[in-house]
């Protein structure tokens, strides 16, 4: 049934593809999402005329595993195809608040964002357990990569704060993840673990999986110094994506930061001093395509998931719970910005906290992490209110973004840093 819905995903993407870049001209995630929601909602009309039967039209969706496939399957190589051309140096030189960002900041947006979440709750007339609401926390602090980096190609961003943007949502999935499997332990009662026990899980999580990330990129990094066919060294890199993601899942380390690694290591000493020139040619525009074709299927996926939520059992409550999510995360992603560069001892102009909130989307990830909470009394609650956020954050902040960088681009508004100004480390 996956591979019958495999064919039907593409063909969608392919024609929603030439829609967009015949008529929309949106960025072309945004274009994709925005016409999957528009077929949702014309099969959903023709559903409740009685022109056809929906359910017998939604079931190869309703038994696709979403939250699987994306997690353990897709994640690896679209992972892998953003970090591939990720700059070391300029990785380097933007490493503390790329850390923060990813570590610190997600932390605090996640328990900001879950007990504003609670409060939400309490306020509308649901009693939501304070654990379930910092599970949606959790779930919803990392940014996506897969969103950040199809948005960030489409604006003219100032080199260093797309890095931090860029950088940050590359490495904090890991932390993400394991935060979200962490909250929904202690909300389903399934784990006995001290404090202590959990911060040297998140520990071994983060460095576990860079040293297996390195160790595997650079063996792979090796074998390309010894072959000169691209074919090969192409087959050795899809290899390295998929076989160092399923090695991190099975020693249970940062699956998302281990691959991040070893793409970092192929695409800087890799790219550098082991392939040659037509390698690197091919190598880019395989992983580009690669990147192209995955993100299509999740953007559309994502905007056809909307058919599955049966919107009419959504009341009043519910609708004022996606609201204010989506004013709650914003909050939170905007306090975790400050937190993190106050640990930094730097105090960041208005404008820079406003662009880093605005470019702080989130995307199929948070979707997958929702929709692999087991059953219970809050799960639907949770699952509608990451799908509006993931939707209001890839359509609104994602055509919005271009302009707001460009309005606050100065170093007045403190988006980009003046050319006199180096503070140690920066932000």
């Amino acid at each position: 049934m996956e591979v019958h819905l495999l064919w039907m995903l593409l063909i969608v993407v392919a024609l929603a593809s030439y829609l967009n870049y015949r008529y929309l001209r949106l960025p072309p995630m945004i274009g994709l999402i925005v016409i999957a929601l528009v077929l949702s909602g014309m099969v959903a009309l023709a559903g409740h005329l009685g022109l056809v039967d929906v359910s017998a039209t939604l079931k190869p969706l309703s038994e696709f595993d979403f939250s699987r496939v994306l997690l353990h399957g897709m994640l690896a190589y679209l992972l892998f195809a953003g970090a591939l051309n990720v700059d070391l140096r300029q990785l380097r030189s933007e490493a503390w608040p790329v850390g923060m960002l990813a570590t610190a900041g997600v932390f605090a947006t996640a328990f900001i964002a879950g007990f504003l979440f609670w409060i939400i709750a309490r306020y509308v007339g649901i009693e939501l357990p304070y654990a379930y609401a910092l599970v949606f926390g959790a779930l919803i602090a990392p940014t996506d990569p897969i969103a950040v980096n199809g948005i960030m190609k489409q604006v003219n961003a100032p080199s260093g704060f797309r890095m931090r943007v860029a950088g940050e949502s590359l490495f904090n999935d890991g932390i993400g993840v394991a935060l979200f499997v962490a909250a929904l332990s202690l909300a389903t009662h399934s784990t006995q673990e001290s404090l202590a026990a959990m911060s040297l899980y998140f520990v071994w999580e983060a460095c576990g999986a860079v040293l297996v990330g390195f160790a595997c990129g650079w063996i792979v990094y090796k074998l390309l110094a010894t072959v000169d066919q691209y074919t090969v060294e192409i087959m050795l890199t899809l290899a390295l994506a998929g076989g160092v993601y399923g090695l991190a899942e099975a020693i249970h380390v940062s699956a998302p930061i281990a691959v991040v690694v070893a793409a970092v290591v192929i695409g800087n000493f890799g790219r550098a001093s082991a392939m040659s020139e037509t390698t690197r040619l091919h190598l880019d525009t395989f992983w580009e395509l690669i990147d192209e074709i995955l993100n299509g299927m999740l953007f559309v996926l994502i905007g056809l998931e909307v058919l599955l939520l049966h919107l009419s059992a959504v009341g009043l409550r519910e609708g004022l719970m996606a609201m204010g999510a989506i004013a709650a995360v914003l909050v939170a992603r905007a306090l975790g910005v400050v937190a993190s560069a106050s640990l930094l001892t730097r105090v960041l102009p208005r404008g820079r906290i406003v662009a880093l909130t605005w470019a702080g989307m989130r995307g199929g990830i948070s979707i997958a992490l929702a929709l692999s909470i087991p059953q219970s009394p809050y799960r639907y609650l949770i699952i509608i209110c990451t799908y509006c956020v993931v939707v209001f954050s890839i359509v609104v902040q994602g055509l919005t973004l271009g302009p707001l960088l460009r309005a606050l681009c100065s170093p007045r508004t403190g988006v980009e840093r003046p050319r006199d100004e180096h503070p140690v480390p920066k932000f």
